[in-house]
């Protein structure tokens, strides 16, 4: 599609009418259309030169220094039947202009040049002056023949001779105006045919005078809703927005060009937001009078929203970039320049404009080859893929690299696009569930291997069976037994956890009664006492089989870590609303730097795996029951002195 500039240089060129333009101190001719040069009697090669080397001819005529007013002033000029002497085929013509030079004004405002528009009316002038020298001739003539009667006859032929040249005079005024109407037909055609929506509106009344089907599209009408109305009647819709515009380019006789515009238009009875690039050109007469406005439009809408839609995903892939706390980074292997994002200097802990070699250089010393190992590889693949770990000044961070390489018509990596994520954290899980694989293992193992021994001495016994050990080695892989199932619980009930398909059933119940029931795998043991103090008529609504495994875990937990402790006490309190339960020992206590992390799944205060057994998920199913029933749970305890874990639950099952 043709720009704005082509079109103009189009309309310019195929005017009848000479234009041109005059640039500069210089007066360099700019533009020069066709009417131009044939009225100068000159070629093309004219374009470009200063006007003086030009038309040497006009040297002593007053035109140059009508144009240098014009640059100096700002103010133009308007002539009418001007005369011009030129050297046309090698011979100085006289011809005769109606011409006007308007100042061109650059971005700045100041005048950068001179646009002259004239019309050729030599034969005009000519039939004019003809028209003069007859009546001379003819009041001449008058005299004589009031002096002299003999010379009527002689007077009567020169009659003739001029009624045959007025007759010439007004068949040359006939072609004139049969040259005015064939203009103006294809000026109308042009509009007609154009490639794009114009319309041409009277600025006197802003009647419609001429339209293409182009603007008729645009605008989405039929011809007999635009051709002879108002522009305002036709396109009501736009009147409030451009209405006010059209005026101020009526009067003040400048252009108005927008782009991209937005406008909504009634577009076949529908309204549609279009994105428009349009002018508002005035048309101006010989008397320097706006006499229209050309409008000459081009829907852009799919451009624009095309350009939208891109800075749409753009904004989207930013946002998902910015919320995945993921850094990006662009490479340059020529240049050995690094651009980086906010993210990525962040990651890395450094200031922008930092260069490779410096991030390499922060590499843990067993990684600093990595990266050069994995650009080589790239060169094959395209890709580049690795993990590094960064030493920064506060600590040591896992990062990953991937990228994407770019080569150059030779085949040679150009640059990379790339991005880097801080997987520390994941690193850290990572080593969590490799512990916790070596630490189910080592759980299972032991109950497993045990409840193997007594199921081959089970074996070995079964043609001879033994009634003294018999009943040991039963005893024996029951617990072990006991010990899997209780393991494969745990992470069953995590496993539910995760998924959200743990359900309360709650109901009313006296807590003193479940405790009743309770932890009779400690009792039988004999080793621990368990001593219940509080109210023993408290009822609650929870959910009694869950609360229970509560505190079981809490009780387990204290016979693990407090083997010593005789006397484990269990006491319920009710404060309003809610039922507040301890479970306190007598213990070694628990320092304070494992606190925080008690009810973290897979934790365990004795992380060595040697003094006490189990997965370290206990306290977490705890907390998770609790929470799920709208209490609270924490720990209080006293190096020497004891634990006392503790756990809130609404009494009336409404969250606290």
């Amino acid at each position: 599609m043709k720009s704005n500039k082509d079109i103009l240089n189009s309309l310019i060129e195929r005017s009848p009418y000479p234009i041109y333009v005059i640039s500069g101190q210089e007066l360099t001719i700019s533009i020069a259309n066709a009417a131009t040069l044939k009225a100068w009697g000159k070629d093309e090669t004219v374009i470009g030169m200063r006007w003086r080397d030009a038309l040497p001819e006009l040297e002593n005529q007053p035109f140059e220094h009508l144009l240098l007013r014009v640059l100096a002033t700002g103010e133009a000029y308007r002539a009418v039947n001007d005369r011009a002497d030129l050297m046309i085929d090698g011979e100085m013509k006289t011809a005769y202009f109606t011409f006007s030079y308007e100042p061109v004004y650059g971005n700045d405002k100041d005048v950068i040049g001179v646009a002259c528009y004239a019309t050729d009316v030599t034969s005009l002038v000519k039939a004019t002056k003809q028209v003069e020298l007859m009546s001379e001739e003819t009041r001449q003539i008058n005299e004589e023949l009031a002096a002299i009667n003999e010379e009527i006859s002689a007077s009567n032929e020169e009659l003739g001779a001029l009624n045959e040249e007025l007759a010439a005079t007004n068949e040359e005024l006939t072609e004139s105006h049969h040259l005015l109407e064939l203009s103006e037909k294809r000026f109308r055609n042009l509009i007609l045919q154009a490639p794009f929506a114009i319309c041409v509106i009277r600025a006197s009344d802003l009647m419609v005078t001429d339209v293409n089907d182009r603007y008729l599209e645009l605008v989405g009408r039929k011809r007999e809703k635009i051709d002879g109305l108002t522009i305002w009647e036709g396109v009501p819709e736009a009147a409030d927005a451009y209405a006010p515009v059209m005026q101020q380019v009526i009067e003040t006789r400048k252009a108005y060009m927008a782009k991209e515009a937005e406008l909504f238009l009634v577009r076949n009875e529908v309204s549609e937001l279009m994105y428009i690039d349009f002018v508002y050109e005035p048309v101006i007469d010989l008397l320097g009078i706006v006499s229209a406005i050309m409008v000459v439009g081009i829907d852009v809408s799919e451009k624009v929203r095309a350009r939208k839609s891109i800075e749409e995903i753009e904004e989207r892939i930013r946002l998902a970039v910015q919320a995945a706390e993921i850094g990006t980074f662009d490479y340059h292997y020529n240049s050995n320049e690094l651009v980086t994002s906010d993210r990525f200097n962040e990651i890395f802990g450094v200031k922008s404009g930092i260069s490779r070699e410096k991030i390499i250089a922060s590499y843990h010393p067993e990684d600093q080859n990595i990266s050069n190992e994995a650009h080589a590889l790239g060169k094959d693949s395209g890709k580049i893929f690795y993990e590094a770990r960064v030493m920064r000044s506060d600590s040591m961070r896992w990062v990953r690299i991937q990228s994407n390489i770019y080569f150059d018509i030779n085949g040679e990596p150009e640059r990379t696009l790339g991005t880097v994520i801080d997987i520390t954290e994941y690193k850290a899980l990572q080593q969590q569930k490799d512990d916790f694989i070596s630490i189910a293992s080592h759980e299972l193992k032991t109950p497993i291997t045990s409840l193997k021994a007594s199921l081959q001495l089970l074996s070995r016994m079964k043609e001879n069976p033994n009634p003294s050990i018999l009943p040991r080695l039963i005893d024996q892989s029951t617990r072990s037994m006991d010990k899997v199932t209780d393991l494969v619980d745990d992470l069953l009930n995590v496993a539910k956890m995760n998924e959200g398909q743990i359900r309360l059933k709650k109901d009313w119940f006296v807590f003193a009664e479940m405790m009743d029931k309770c932890c009779n795998h400690v009792r039988e043991v004999g080793k621990h006492e368990l001593l219940f103090e509080g109210d023993h008529k408290l009822m609650i609504y929870a959910d009694e089989h869950r609360i229970d495994q509560v505190i079981v875990n809490l009780v387990n937990n204290a016979v693990k870590y407090a083997p010593d402790s005789k006397d484990i006490i269990i006491k319920i309190e009710q404060q309003g609303n809610i039922a507040n339960v301890q479970v306190q020992d007598k213990g070694p206590g628990i320092t304070d730097d494992k606190i925080p992390y008690l009810f973290d799944r897979f934790y365990r205060a004795d992380q060595s795996g040697l003094q006490v057994s189990g997965l370290g998920l206990g306290l977490y199913i705890s907390a998770d029951i609790v929470k799920r029933h709208g209490g609270e749970i924490g720990v209080e305890s006293q190096i020497g002195k004891g634990s006392t874990f503790w756990f809130t639950l609404p009494i009336n099952g409404e969250a606290i």
